[in-house]
């Protein structure tokens, strides 16, 4: 038998670390079976990602491309965490921009590959004119993918019969099997911006047609044993491959680390409490939380009784806790407006429950230490995992008002102690401790990594029959 051939294998994410961070694990992944990566961003997000392993730093090669300026986005901004929601289409615009210099740079380093994201639309024409195989790699599930829609080329022409939020507010008529995977109305009216145009010029449901319409193949962060029914509508609505890469959980080398001064600090509160009772509250980086919210948060979680730790990172946008909320809860509550090591938080014997804003990186996290969750979805996707999360028994959901989405400091306490309490929650953490296995499982993930690399090595452009 001949040896096969190592692949060059370009990455090139859309420019927000919910996305950066899941391809910079993938091509951690494909380094790893000795294939060239060339991780293609900007200057500054490069800086801001973690350093790789030594191990695999002569497979990674980080391509820096300066993001164009344009008008309405602050000069050091080249992702979405640096800009509030309603600056994000120019950021678009920017990334539009590189269109140019990562035509040369693929021109001149001819990868085998390249692994894009839904952001790239005008990308297809490049790859095609250079003969390089090309995949769409989805940072969300088959589940929110097939109820996006049921073609590509529905996105793209806008043909979707679903017209109002209020269609999004049951499974699509595509899905041909019991499912709960649908938006409540306050999300369908914040999800239904994507399928309109914004001012980058584009909708993004166009954006991700035009490129799935285009790639060889579509790969998922996902896993048959997770999700079995969804991966394969999705492949069949797109009609092309559809590999799962597996949930990418955290590695042991992510979750350990020095005992550095804000580690110390931390630890040396959270050993102060008892097993399994500490809430641990994260959002992300980048979601924005309304004043009324915020307060109703904070009142919330001092009215459950519980302790809890909140990372609270500031939007620029500055913000007022309740007042004398911190001096009533001082000693069983902490608020941290810094940076954190959410997994070392995470995986920290006080922690037993985790209140999340449902995105996939954050929930597998969570997960991965057999966490139980509060389910508290914002964005695209996250109201769609909670359905499935909650259906699973891994979390509750806080009770929300079903047309603006708004809640009680009640409702919240109420979801808290239902999830955290040692009797009435004993399902949730039964369920969550099942599912643990499956997250930890590295030949289940492996296994999928080994196949989607297969597949590149096998069907790229020069080697297929």
């Amino acid at each position: 038998m001949t040896e096969t051939k190592k692949l060059h294998v370009a990455l090139f994410p859309w420019l927000a670390f919910g996305h950066t961070i899941p391809y910079l694990k993938v091509a951690k992944h494909i380094a790893q079976k000795g294939h060239k990566i060339s991780f293609i961003s900007t200057p500054r997000n490069i800086q801001r990602l973690p350093k790789i392993p030594p191990n695999l730093s002569s497979n990674i090669h980080f391509i820096s491309l300066p993001l164009p300026q344009v008008d309405n986005l602050p000069p050091d901004a080249e992702a979405t965490m640096d800009i509030p929601t309603n600056k994000i289409p120019y950021l678009k615009i920017a990334y539009d921009g590189l269109k140019e210099p990562l035509f040369q740079f693929l021109k001149t380093s001819a990868p085998d590959w390249i692994i894009y994201d839904f952001a790239a639309y005008w990308l297809p024409p490049i790859t095609s004119d250079l003969g390089i195989s090309s995949a769409f790699f989805s940072i969300f599930s088959a589940w929110t993918m097939a109820f996006l829609a049921s073609s590509s080329s529905a996105m793209i022409n806008g043909d979707d019969e679903r017209t109002r939020p209020e269609d999004f507010t049951v499974p699509p008529k595509w899905v041909p099997f019991p499912s709960k995977v649908a938006y409540r109305i306050h999300e369908a009216k914040r999800a239904f911006e994507h399928f309109e145009v914004n001012d980058s010029g584009l909708s993004d449901m166009y954006r991700l047609g035009t490129v799935m319409a285009a790639v060889d193949v579509l790969a998922v962060r996902s896993c048959f044993e997770l999700e079995a029914d969804h991966l394969k509508l999705f492949e069949q609505l797109h009609g092309k491959p559809v590999l799962p890469i597996g949930l990418l959980p955290p590695s042991d080398l992510d979750v350990t680390g020095g005992d550095d001064e804000t580690w110390l600090k931390i630890c040396g509160w959270l050993d102060k409490q008892n097993k399994g009772s500490v809430v641990y509250i994260a959002f992300g980086s980048e979601l924005e939380v309304s004043q009324k919210d915020l307060n109703d948060l904070a009142l919330g979680l001092e009215l459950s009784g519980l302790p809890f730790f909140w990372t609270l990172r500031k939007q620029g946008n500055s913000f007022e806790l309740p007042d004398g909320f911190e001096e009533r809860v001082k000693g069983r509550g902490i608020v941290w407006t810094s940076w954190v090591p959410q997994l070392r938080i995470l995986g920290h014997e006080s922690v037993g429950g985790f209140l999340t804003h449902c995105g996939l990186s954050s929930v597998v996290e969570a997960l991965n230490f057999g966490l139980a969750l509060i389910l508290f979805p914002v964005s695209i996707d996250q109201g769609l995992n909670a359905r499935v999360f909650e259906e699973k028994k891994l979390g509750v959901e806080v009770k929300r008002n079903e047309q603006d989405g708004s809640f009680t400091k009640e409702s919240l306490a109420e979801s808290l102690m239902l999830a955290m309490d040692n009797e009435k929650g004993k399902l949730y953490r039964e369920s969550t401790n099942e599912m643990r296995k499956l997250i930890t499982n590295r030949e289940v993930h492996n296994g999928c990594i080994d196949q989607f690399v297969e597949f590149l090595q096998t069907h790229r452009v020069g080697s297929r029959e």
